[in-house]
């Protein structure tokens, strides 16, 4: 399995962030508004990132040959997991930057001009999110084989992730 391309995380979060902000904005004109982010999704966001995080952190002590317990289905499952982060990072992140663009137009309004800025917060934990999920990729990435095991390998170009 690869790792998640950054230009494919980018394209997801311009892409959710342009059609979420249209159909906002569409919704907006019908009198029907999105509920505000609450600070728990914040909280959510940034847990869910920590224990990615931590998880990988485990696989790259075991890469470092400081754990050597570590079992490799729970090493592939982290792999997983860190991908389904940088994704769900990336989709969130232009969920919350589409009600950024969407109400940027209203922010002499003080309450909108909060709904503003929680949704500017929740979509910075959400970069946090995909960041980390990309780091948890590179530490789940298999080190490239031995001189001895590369010739018995037809051919590697791309390095092995668990």
């Amino acid at each position: 399995m690869r790792r998640t391309s950054v230009r494919t995380l980018l394209a997801v979060v311009l892409g959710v962030a342009v059609v979420g902000a249209v159909v906002g904005r569409a919704l907006a004109a019908q009198g029907v508004h999105l509920p505000p982010v609450a600070w728990v999704e914040d909280v959510a966001i940034l847990l869910l990132a920590g224990v990615i995080f931590w998880m990988g952190w485990a696989v790259r002590a075991y890469q470092k040959g400081d754990r050597p317990d570590l079992d490799p289905i729970r090493a592939a499952r982290t792999f997983v997991l860190a991908k389904a982060g940088a994704l769900t990072g990336a989709i969130l992140a232009g969920r919350y930057l589409a009600t950024v663009l969407g109400l940027l137009g209203d922010l002499d309004i003080a309450a909108l001009r909060d709904r503003v800025l929680a949704a500017a917060v929740a979509a910075l934990c959400a970069l946090v999110l995909m960041v980390v999920g990309l780091v948890v990729e590179r530490f789940c990435e298999l080190p490239p084989p031995d001189d001895e095991d590369a010739e018995e390998e037809e051919g590697g170009a791309a390095p092995m992730s668990w």
